[in-house]
């Protein structure tokens, strides 16, 4: 079983930034790649963000391409969601997500571990 943990939410004015990171631990496969999902207030689950193992592939909503950036840590365990420029429209509960095998994916049925959530709220 693969754990995921979120950090980094919390309460910024619009055009602000945030960082938040996302760590794996327990069983963890050879190769898996990760990606960052939101759930705006009364809205569905929506895709943010997602790159390959390698990261030579990286994918963004078209709502945060130039304001979002993805990445993860040297030990690969670890992936980022930067987020600058913020607008009140990114308010969402944010969720780390990670998948077995190298090629990055956009779908969230596409995944097989979830973390638990950070709330991020970005005021007018």
């Amino acid at each position: 079983q693969v754990q995921l943990v979120e950090s980094g939410g919390g309460l910024v004015q619009a055009g602000g930034s945030l960082k938040l990171s996302c760590a794996a631990s327990g069983r963890t496969f050879n190769r898996y790649t990760m990606g960052w999902f939101r759930q705006p207030p009364g809205k569905e689950r929506e895709f943010v963000a997602a790159g390959s193992w390698r990261g030579s592939t990286i994918y963004y909503a078209d709502s945060v391409k130039g304001r979002f950036t993805i990445s993860r840590g040297n030990a690969k365990n670890t992936v980022y969601l930067q987020m600058n420029s913020l607008k009140p429209e990114d308010t969402a509960v944010y969720y780390c997500a990670a998948r077995e095998g190298s090629i990055a994916a956009m779908e969230a049925a596409e995944y097989d571990y979830w973390g638990q959530g950070t709330q991020v709220t970005v005021s007018p």
